[in-house]
């Protein structure tokens, strides 16, 4: 379970048609551009911003904070996520994939 302090979330970025898309799963972001290390820079941007947002609201309790990092993904990017993921046992996608990259990211990080 994510809270303000510690926890993980899973990302990637993805070609879909002509764009490339950034997903930051737990969180329900997504960005989109044309060139996939832009899309990265500002997935995570937003990742930063959502994160220093919610660690900014005061006075709610933990079961009003932690549903916001913890959210339901998208079935299409779970089952994105683990058909990259199985494939190459967690290591880098294959560069003929229409995945650019994938991570776990850490809460205590940012």
């Amino acid at each position: 379970m994510n809270t303000p302090k510690q926890g993980t979330y899973r990302w990637m970025i993805y070609k879909e048609g002509d764009s490339w898309i950034g997903v930051a799963m737990e969180f329900n972001i997504v960005v989109t551009g044309e060139d996939p290390r832009m899309v990265e820079i500002e997935l995570n941007e937003a990742v930063i911003g959502y994160l220093e947002s919610v660690k900014k609201i005061k006075g709610f309790r933990d079961g009003q904070i932690n549903p916001i990092l913890n959210q339901m993904t998208e079935q299409e990017y779970e089952n994105l996520w683990t058909s990259a993921t199985a494939k190459n046992q967690g290591a880098v996608p294959s560069p003929l994939s229409d995945i650019y990259k994938l991570g776990i990211g850490s809460l205590a990080n940012v």
